[in-house]
């Protein structure tokens, strides 16, 4: 038996396992970089969620590795808690994932409203793109996302100032550049992904000119892989880290189970088993987190890269995994000569990406609650920061769900004579008790009243209660006692 009986798709996957680890080898050092962590960490991340990940079961096709999507959550965690304490929370990250596996939710996630992840992505892509214009100035950036915006105007006064900076910052424009350019070059150059291209490009522009710009700082494999130590497990005493822990879980596990139903319609393949790929994901965490490594998502951007390569298996992206391996392994000397306004160029045109500015304008015009919860999530996040800004959308979803659910009806008659006749209707909740009472207040005082509770879905209790106490008011004071008539 041939390889080719025993793998019919070996060619498809070994050529699309390439192309996917030229996608991920810029953003995987791109990420790590401005994480605030060792470059090789994000490799690591890469690599693990290649081999490691991509051998379990969930989702076929989709590539997992360091996200964009994390940048800041992780640029927070090492700033406040030290690199050291980055393993423990992921690693916890990864078991709290297995956890959720286990209890199968993860198709819950499918049930988060779509503006709030929106939005999330949104808020991530600013503080992006603010705090990488920073970096393409060879500047450093404030520590919070509203700063980072606000002194914008302020470091770019600097930046003109400085020979060094505009240096920087042309490196950074020029890979930014050759990135939206590349989609219009000839079919053949676009089989070299443009990120690729726009980082290799840079580089050789840095040295041909002997340009005074900062490269990645090389510590090797092994001399950038720290497993957490006794002193980092410490760190779970102080409660303020499990805010962290929950959040890289909740956050990580959404972006990957809403790219695996983005990849799930790019190919005609098997569906996503979602609580296994919440497992798989969170074994994949768990590993890089004994590694001391950054956090992973499945990426959507490799995961297409795969699929439109003509991937039809996972060892695709096991095989990215083993390439991203050997390069880490053999070549670690070619990550000092990547400039880091090129690596911040990338990262910018990532955050850009993040940003559904198509989709803002349409949702605006038919479902205006959801692009006020796709807005505000995103402006909370940069004025705040991930999690809280997180959890305000979250609220804000859940109040106009319990808002629309409460839709109630109140329909009066009234004749000139006889009783006047109130009809309500839907769902009476303490949400609309306002208008209700509003609406029965205003009935005549004189006349006796019939209020029929029969069209009503549900009743709650603070509706129940204010109902019968103005039944009661409005009896002592009528001419009659207020007829009620309750649902069958």
């Amino acid at each position: 038996m041939t390889a080719t009986t025993k793998f019919p798709y070996i060619k498809h996957d070994f050529a699309a396992s390439l192309v996917v680890f030229l996608v991920a080898l810029p953003l995987c050092v791109g990420v790590a970089v401005a994480s605030g962590v060792p470059a090789e960490l994000g490799l690591v991340t890469g690599i693990v969620g290649g081999i490691v990940t991509g051998l379990m079961p969930g989702s076929s096709l989709q590539v997992s590795g360091p996200a964009a999507g994390l940048t800041v959550l992780v640029f927070e965690a090492v700033r406040e808690f030290g690199l050291p304490a980055l393993g423990i929370i992921v690693l916890a990250a990864g078991l709290l994932q297995l956890a959720m596996g286990a209890l199968k939710l993860g198709r819950w996630f499918r049930a988060i409203s779509v503006s709030v992840v929106e939005g999330m992505l949104a808020g991530i892509g600013l503080v992006i793109i603010a705090g990488q214009l920073y970096a393409a100035a060879g500047l450093k950036a404030p520590a919070s996302g509203i700063d980072k915006i606000v002194e914008l105007p302020e470091a770019l006064v600097r930046a003109l100032g400085s020979t060094e900076a505009l240096a920087s910052l042309g490196v950074g424009a020029g890979t930014i550049a050759v990135m939206v350019l590349w989609k219009r070059m000839p079919k053949r150059a676009q089989a070299v992904p443009g990120a690729l291209a726009a980082v290799a490009l840079a580089t050789l522009a840095s040295l041909a000119f002997g340009l005074p710009v900062a490269t990645v700082e090389v510590q090797g494999l092994l001399g950038a892989i720290q497993p957490p130590g006794a002193d980092a497990f410490g760190e779970l005493a102080s409660s303020a880290i499990f805010g962290t822990i929950i959040a890289f879980a909740l956050i990580a596990s959404a972006e990957s189970l809403f790219s695996a139903a983005a990849v799930d319609r790019l190919h005609d393949g098997p569906r996503t088993a979602y609580d296994k790929e919440l497992m798989a994901q969170g074994t994949g965490n768990a590993v890089c987190g004994l590694l001391g490594a950054l956090p992973m998502t499945a990426v959507i951007v490799r995961s297409s890269a795969n699929v439109q390569a003509g991937a039809k298996t996972k060892a695709s992206r096991v095989l990215h995994g083993v390439w991203l391996l050997l390069f880490a392994a053999l070549l670690p000397a070619a990550l000092a000569l990547i400039p880091l306004p090129a690596l911040a160029g990338i990262l910018v045109h990532a955050g850009w990406k993040l940003i559904p500015f198509r989709q803002i304008v349409p949702l605006w015009r038919t479902h205006r609650g959801e692009a006020l919860i796709l807005v505000v999530t995103a402006v909370a996040i940069v004025a705040v920061n991930m999690f809280e800004g997180v959890l305000i959308g979250l609220a804000l979803s859940v109040a106009k769900t319990a808002w629309e659910a409460s839709h109630i009806k109140l329909e009066v008659i009234d004749k000139g004579a006889g009783p006047v006749q109130a009809y309500l209707s839907g769902n009476a909740t303490f949400l609309r008790l306002p208008k209700i009472l509003d609406s029965l207040e205003a009935l005549p005082q004189d006349r006796p009243v019939e209020l029929d509770l029969s069209g009503l879905h549900h009743l709650d209790h603070a509706c129940r209660t204010a109902l019968e106490n103005w039944a009661e008011r409005h009896s002592e004071t009528g001419t009659e006692p207020v007829k009620v008539t309750l649902a069958s």
